[in-house]
């Protein structure tokens, strides 16, 4: 259920829904060793079922699971007219690929140097293949002209479903509320968003907490008592998390893109956001609040201003975070995809 299988899964329905013939491979969950299974059990946590929950349930699109945990090969293709890695390692497989498996090309989401143990420069080499890369946030662009003066980027933002998340214009909430997404991964930032909200209490005592995660809370990670959380929540259900907030906090120390940020704003939720991912975008000109990085107490501040603005200060804030995230629609996004492909291919899409 990570953000980036999310917009594999949209572009996918949202190409095969426009007549193109759209094939996702994948291959199975690793089974765990017996010798990490019985590390589990000692430390109270068993491994995640074979089979979970996917952002390709409720579209049409159906993916090959491969049968044993190994690389995708040309025989497990069919002949296409263009192939498509989503991750690092998938690059190293379509590279190898014969010309009739279509031409290639390279969706990065993130700087996964950071998201895998192999060594940073195997990642880095995968920039360097002859595969068209796109990009979802110009910072990733940027990183990756600047690391390999590679010029063969398109640069594709993002978007989100209007259907999904939603909300009607509103005013500030009766009791000051902030939400966020509850994560245990360090990079995701949560422990400085819980520590911002301790400080802001300082100051506003009946702040209130709304949060969502795919996991339920540590006690090295707490979440302040009373907090309202749901673990693993309907995917109907989140647009209700983030429309009853006057700020959603956003603390990642590093993001690829930080789609919470596109679905909070189109809840009509302005975002007080880490300046990583798309956040130095999106929040830009007054459509949320920009803070400085590792710092809970510049978040407190923000949380503050926000929760305390005039009620027609925070409409017109909750306003243009809504027209920022809704004037660029996943019919966009997929306009620029189909011309890249085109673009790039030999082939008319």
């Amino acid at each position: 259920m990570a953000g980036g299988v999310r917009v594999v899964a949209t572009y996918a329905d949202r190409l095969h829904q426009r007549g193109h013939e759209v094939l996702v491979v994948a291959r199975p969950q690793a089974s765990p060793s017996w010798r990490s299974y019985l590390r589990g059990l000692l430390r109270g946590k068993l491994p995640r079922p074979l089979v979970e929950p996917s952002y390709f349930e409720g579209t049409v699109i159906k993916p090959l699971l491969l049968k044993q945990f190994r690389p995708v090969r040309a025989s497990d293709l069919p002949d296409a007219d263009v192939v498509m890695a989503t991750w690092w390692e998938t690059a190293e497989w379509i590279e190898k690929l014969p010309p009739a498996k279509g031409a290639k090309f390279y969706l990065v989401q993130h700087d996964e140097r950071y998201l895998t143990h192999e060594p940073a420069e195997r990642v880095k080499a995968t920039w360097q293949m002859p595969l068209h890369k796109i990009v979802v946030a110009q910072w990733l662009s940027d990183l990756i002209r600047r690391e390999t003066r590679c010029t063969d980027i398109s640069l594709i933002p993002n978007s989100v479903d209007p259907v999904k998340f939603s909300a009607p214009p509103r005013g500030k909430q009766p009791i000051p509320t902030v939400g966020l997404m509850y994560s245990q991964i360090t990079w995701k930032g949560c422990d400085i968003s819980l520590k911002a909200i301790e400080l802001a209490r300082q100051v506003i005592p009946n702040l209130k907490l709304v949060a969502f995660g795919a996991e339920p809370p540590s006690q090295n990670l707490p979440l302040p008592k009373n907090t309202l959380y749901a673990q693993c929540p309907q995917q109907s259900d989140l647009k209700n998390f983030y429309a009853q907030c006057d700020a959603w906090l956003f603390g990642s120390r590093f993001e690829g893109f930080g789609l919470p940020i596109l679905e909070a704003m189109a809840c009509r939720t302005p975002v007080i956001g880490t300046p990583t991912g798309a956040a130095p975008e999106l929040l830009a000109e007054g459509a949320g609040v920009l803070v400085k990085p590792e710092d809970p107490a510049d978040m407190a501040r923000a949380i503050q201003q926000v929760c305390e603005m005039p009620e027609a200060s925070w409409q017109a804030m909750s306003d243009l975070a809504y027209q920022r995230v809704t004037c660029y629609t996943w019919d966009d996004a997929t306009d620029r995809l189909e011309e890249t492909l085109k673009q790039f291919s030999a082939v008319a899409i």
